[in-house]
């Protein structure tokens, strides 16, 4: 395998630059630079040199051995001055030897993986946790990226191997009386993988949003003060204010971090019997938007809400433009009244659902334990039929554990694996 190179660190101007190198010549790389190797896992300080003995820089040198490193093969970092000039005098100067090559997005990581460093799952939860903006989204992407995932689906798998074997037994000895006990040791394991199974996939619509972000619609009438709400919540002016009802037509998205929640908070448009197609179009929009919401805030003007709309009991319905500040249901985004109120409220729900996710948290998640869950559940039904259906019952497990491989990137992921490692840098 080729040994490749690249920026473990952020582009452009810094303190400190590192540079990676992985591969059977990583630490004969560092040799030609520095002159010497450090000692395994130990930092050192060296000159790094061209070819020609020109000093490119004094960097701090670490080097790995295969069986320690994060990509299990030999690696060298170099901690380097992190100016533009330095990094391209010593990537052009590795390039130069001849030695590496430079590495495409996410290679280091997938050679993790492939060296059985990581698996899937794991890989996955380092894809986000290079993404995290918010502690909540930081905590789910450590949680599957430590590896809390994976370590399930194992479980799952060698108590799925159990029963496979107790299963084997029947098939091979059927002639014989087979024990009762171990047709009840099989239902077990399968009903307990079965339970985990579930309780998983409940947790992923959580874990999902708190991956992309809770959606909040604030909904009301035309001229209700939405605009000027979502502005005082985000801070800025997000979207434009007017005295004039139907100026937002379309719905405006802001991002926000509430209480280390990823939110978007989305402004719709009023919700009035349209005046003409481009109004009738965002209304349309409003709702569907507004349906697909994790929570809405109505906003009531004295009219009270539109006509057809029907709050959940987890929306909250405030009283618009309580400038003045007399209503305990009020709200003004002009005053900031009733606003830090209302983030409470707002943090309180989206943290109760938070709470809620599991470790699974993306679609190909949701996809492999649905698959893994449909095969245990007809092989249950299969013990439930006798010893005559033992083979049918063998195939669903068989598919069962296929699926659970796929969850974490023993089996069939060629297709995907790609695609995930495109959305990484280049020096991870």
């Amino acid at each position: 395998m080729d040994t490749i190179y690249g920026l473990a660190s952020g582009q452009g101007k810094a303190g400190v630059a590192v540079l990676r190198l992985s591969g059977p010549d990583a630490h004969r790389a560092c040799h030609a630079l520095a002159g010497r190797l450090p000692p395994l896992r130990q930092m050192s300080l060296a000159t790094l040199r061209d070819r020609a003995g020109e000093t490119l820089d004094q960097a701090l040198v670490v080097i790995f051995p295969a069986e320690r490193s994060f990509t299990g093969e030999p690696v060298t970092e170099l901690h380097l001055h992190g100016s533009p000039a330095v990094v391209s005098a010593v990537m052009t100067e590795i390039a130069g030897q001849g030695l590496a090559r430079l590495a495409e997005p996410g290679e280091f990581t997938r050679r993790a993986m492939e060296n059985g460093r990581l698996d899937l799952t794991e890989v996955e939860g380092l894809a986000d946790l290079v993404q995290a903006e918010t502690e909540a989204q930081r905590r789910q992407a450590m949680k599957v990226m430590a590896g809390a995932l994976g370590r399930k689906v194992v479980s799952w798998r060698d108590d799925l191997v159990h029963a496979m074997a107790l299963i084997a037994a029947s098939i091979d000895f059927s002639d014989e009386d087979l024990p009762e006990e171990i047709v009840a040791e099989a239902r077990r394991l399968l009903t307990s993988i079965l339970g985990d199974l579930e309780s998983e996939l409940s947790g992923i619509s959580a874990a999902e949003r708190i991956r992309d972000g809770f959606l909040v619609a604030i909904l009301g009438r035309p001229n209700a003060g939405k605009s000027t709400l979502l502005n005082a919540l985000a801070g800025r002016d997000a979207a434009i204010t007017s005295d004039i009802a139907g100026t937002t037509r379309d719905v405006i998205e802001v991002r926000m971090d509430i209480s280390g929640l990823p939110v978007t908070l989305l402004d719709t448009a009023g919700l009035r019997e349209a005046g003409d197609e481009i109004e009738k179009i965002g209304i349309a929009r409003a709702l569907s938007r507004a349906e697909d919401a994790d929570l809405r805030i109505y906003l009531c003007d004295e009219a009270g809400l539109p006509p057809g709309l029907a709050p959940l009991a987890e929306d909250i319905v405030l009283q618009a433009k309580d400038d003045d500040g007399r209503l305990s249901d009020g709200i003004s985004g002009r005053t900031g009244h009733g606003i830090p109120g209302l983030l409470a409220r707002v943090a309180a729900y989206l943290t109760d659902r938070a709470s809620q996710a599991g470790s699974a948290s993306n679609d190909r998640h949701r996809i492999a334990m649905t698959r893994a869950k449909v095969a245990m559940e007809s092989a249950l039904l299969e013990l439930d039929l006798g010893e005559e259906r033992t083979e049918f019952l063998s195939e669903h497990l068989r598919q069962a554990a296929h699926s659970l491989d796929e969850l974490i990137g023993k089996v069939d992921v060629e297709d995907m694996l790609d695609d995930i490692f495109r959305n990484f840098c280049l020096g991870k």
